[in-house]
């Protein structure tokens, strides 16, 4: 049965907010940078080697800020390639903000930008439709998983389009995050049953191994401040916690035990530890390097 609940995903204007907020709480983003300049270049190495012109994806892409610097690590790894950046974001306020971002930057006139206002869904059906040959030398799907049917396929699709010596990164919240720990209590009640909103990557990596898929796997420590979630009436704690759960105002329409139960679970030492005060939950991330199939 479904849950009554309603996705924070049917209201883009709040999810927006919500997730505007939870980087400004989270060091979601500066652990992802010290991911892409620490690890990223040697994953790159071995990329469209002696080619002039490199194929890129991105899923999700959101507005751009890490696509770009995953994309300036590229250039420094092959200074004198092109780029065609197929950009897939289905939020038009972000693939709006991803224009902006790139219009103020001329030093990225060597990367052609497509963009393609679409789920990962909709790009593999039209990809498909197109008949083309073209493979891609690197595909990243950053925080997006979740919003997908069946990860497994969606995988496997975008495994099969890439080139010799290509890879697909993909980055999720760790199954040992606070995340995990709150989906595995709460799946039924909290999880939208369309989509795969609960998976982490620690299911990515038990559906890789049942298939045989080889894969490289780095951890990112983050956490995330969500000591507002507290206080009854807190606006940004309301947004966090809609975050959180992933449900529209979740504050107003879940039930009393419901909300009881997810607090006590976000306050308990399992998903957050206490710091001056402060709630500071375990928003850990997991990375899942693969390789094209052989």
């Amino acid at each position: 049965m479904g849950s009554p609940l309603k996705s924070l995903v049917h209201d883009d204007d709040r999810y927006q907010r919500s997730f505007h907020l939870f980087l400004e709480r989270s060091s979601e983003h500066q652990c992802m940078r010290d991911f892409i300049h620490s690890k990223l270049p040697d994953i790159l190495s071995s990329i469209g080697d002696g080619k002039s012109h490199l194929n890129v994806i991105g899923v999700g892409s959101g507005a751009g800020e890490i696509d770009l610097e995953m994309l300036n690590e590229l250039r420094k790894k092959r200074p004198g390639v092109t780029v065609d950046n197929e950009v897939v974001e289905p939020s038009s306020q972000q693939l709006h903000n991803y224009k902006v971002l790139v219009s103020q930057k001329p030093e990225l006139n060597y990367i052609k930008f497509t963009w393609n206002k679409m789920t990962a869904s909709e790009f593999e059906e039209r990809w498909k439709l197109s008949e083309t040959t073209k493979k891609a030398d690197f595909i990243h799907m950053i925080q997006m998983l979740y919003y997908v049917k069946d990860p497994g396929a969606t995988i496997s699709f975008f495994q099969s389009l890439l080139d010799k010596n290509g890879k697909l990164l993909i980055i999720l919240v760790s199954g040992e995050s606070g995340w995990g720990k709150l989906w595995r209590k709460y799946r039924h009640e909290l999880c939208n049953t369309e989509i795969s909103q609960c998976v982490t990557t620690g299911d990515i990596k038990s559906l890789l191994d049942s298939k045989g898929v080889s894969y490289h796997s780095f951890d990112l420590p983050s956490q995330m401040d969500i000591t507002e979630c507290f206080t009854e009436g807190d606006e940004k704690g309301e947004l966090l916690l809609d975050f959180l759960t992933e449900v529209l105002d979740f504050n107003k329409t879940a039930s009393p035990e419901l909300k009881d139960g997810v607090l006590e679970l976000l306050r308990h030492p399992d998903c957050s530890m206490e710091s001056e005060g402060r709630v500071i939950f375990n928003n850990n991330l997991g990375v899942i390097v693969i390789d094209k199939p052989n």
